[in-house]
């Protein structure tokens, strides 16, 4: 997802380092975890997510949804009559996979972690999945594509799964095509679609997955071929979707190249002939959409978290309206969908810890994720059932920005279709881009 440069992928931190990068956000917090009076060992818990550098969007939440876990966790676990104390030792990778991999070595080999938990973009999941891999330590991870997560980190199409220890529950392809024929049904297109993927894990996945079955479903793919992150001149592309008469646009790229690419097509003219804009990545968080100004507007987006799901946290009890509305309270900033899905995250790991013969035994909670079938703020994850091992397919809701009734921010993100989970409330048909 995101372009690092040659010195930092070279990096080589020591261990001051290292634990520097996560000791405000973690260390320090460990008391509000740590619980005084335990029957055994604690149960170490490491959470990886990007809350620095061009992926931040993604962990801007992660601290306040740590702070409501850890709250409800302050009378550690009892799980076979026995009560656990629970420490959850965060770090933030910095949108470097580099970091990300140093980051997951150090929770594994200094850190004791009993598990490893991570969200948010390959860059941050697939080290850390595959550090935990190599070590036998149990890992879930969520928001990647799951076949950027699987295939991405060497598993082969109708080959048995790699994978002993890590276990990834998010969407994936045929959710987007599923989600997308459902969105773009609800206007009327001439139904050319430009398409710009990047050549990135997400990127490469979305293209050999999402494109042919878009096609499949009656639409006619316009691609320039993979952009590289961090590309400043997208002339020869915007000139290529004007000409073909695109009237939808899809896109997975990181916001600066976002915000690059949708200045040039707004000064060339390319965004008055489009209907729908389909935006992911970039179009999931406001402050991206803000920083487009008044080409945010009616941008369309897709939603692995609502704050209208009517799914509670298992793991705090937390509704997600309230979820999203004590975010608002205590930050003053506008809630977004990783809330949920952080969250959920902690929900799925706990109810493994839970379920596991021995929450302390590396195997037993291996086993325990591989038998998870539960209901998380995001909804469900079930590992039971595939579409391969190792991988539960979560929802994701079309949804789009609208400019804010209330006033309180410049824009709202509303459900307009449910086809991956009915249990969603629709709330508003999709406008075009233009309206």
């Amino acid at each position: 997802m995101t372009k690092t440069s040659k010195g930092a992928n070279r990096m080589t931190l020591n261990r001051r380092q290292i634990m520097a990068s996560g000791l405000a956000l973690g260390t320090a917090s460990l008391g509000a975890g740590r619980v005084l009076a335990a029957d055994g060992d604690p149960i170490r818990i490491g959470f990886m997510s990007p809350r620095t550098g061009p992926l931040a969007g993604f962990g801007v939440t992660d601290g306040y949804v740590l702070d409501q876990v850890r709250a409800a966790l302050k009378g550690g676990l009892t799980i076979g009559g026995k009560t656990y104390a629970v420490e959850i030792l965060d770090r933030d990778t910095q949108s470097d996979p580099g970091l990300a991999s140093q980051l997951a070595k150090d929770l594994i080999n200094n850190g004791g972690i009993d598990m490893m938990l991570a969200t948010s973009t390959p860059e941050v999941v697939n080290p850390a999945s595959d550090a935990c891999e190599a070590a036998g330590v149990p890992c879930l991870s969520t928001v990647v594509p799951w076949e950027a997560w699987y295939f991405g980190r060497g598993a082969k199409p109708g080959a048995p799964s790699p994978f002993k220890w890590t276990y990834h529950f998010s969407f994936g392809v045929d959710t987007f095509k599923k989600t997308y024929l459902s969105q773009w049904a609800q206007l009327e297109t001439n139904k050319k679609v430009a398409v710009m993927y990047p050549n990135d894990a997400d990127g490469n996945a979305i293209r050999a997955g999402l494109a042919p079955l878009l096609a499949a479903g009656g639409y006619t793919i316009v691609d320039p071929g993979p952009y590289e992150t961090g590309t400043s001149d997208y002339s020869t592309q915007i000139a290529m979707f004007r000409d073909a008469g695109c009237e939808i646009f899809n896109t997975f790229p990181i916001p600066p190249d976002f915000a690059a690419f949708w200045q040039q097509a707004a000064q060339q003219g390319l965004h008055k002939q489009l209907k729908i804009v389909q935006v992911a990545k970039t179009g999931l968080f406001p402050g991206d959409i803000e920083a487009l100004g008044s080409l945010g507007a009616n941008i369309a987006s897709a939603d692995y978290w609502h704050r209208d799901f009517p799914y509670p946290s298992t793991a705090t009890g937390i509704k997600a309206a309230d979820l999203a509305d004590g975010y608002e309270a205590a930050t003053g900033m506008q809630w977004t969908q990783q809330l949920g899905a952080t969250m959920a995250l902690f929900d799925a790991g706990i109810e493994a810890l839970k379920a596991a013969s021995d929450p302390k035994g590396k195997a037993a909670l291996a086993a325990a994720y591989a038998k998870l079938n539960v209901v998380t703020m995001v909804g469900k994850v079930d590992f039971t059932s595939g579409p391969v091992a190792n991988v539960s397919v979560a929802p994701i809701i079309g949804s789009q920005w609208v400019k804010s009734e209330s006033g309180k921010f410049t824009y709202d993100t509303v459900i307009t279709e449910n086809a991956t989970d009915p249990n969603v409330p629709v709330t508003h048909k999709l406008l075009p881009y233009n309206a």
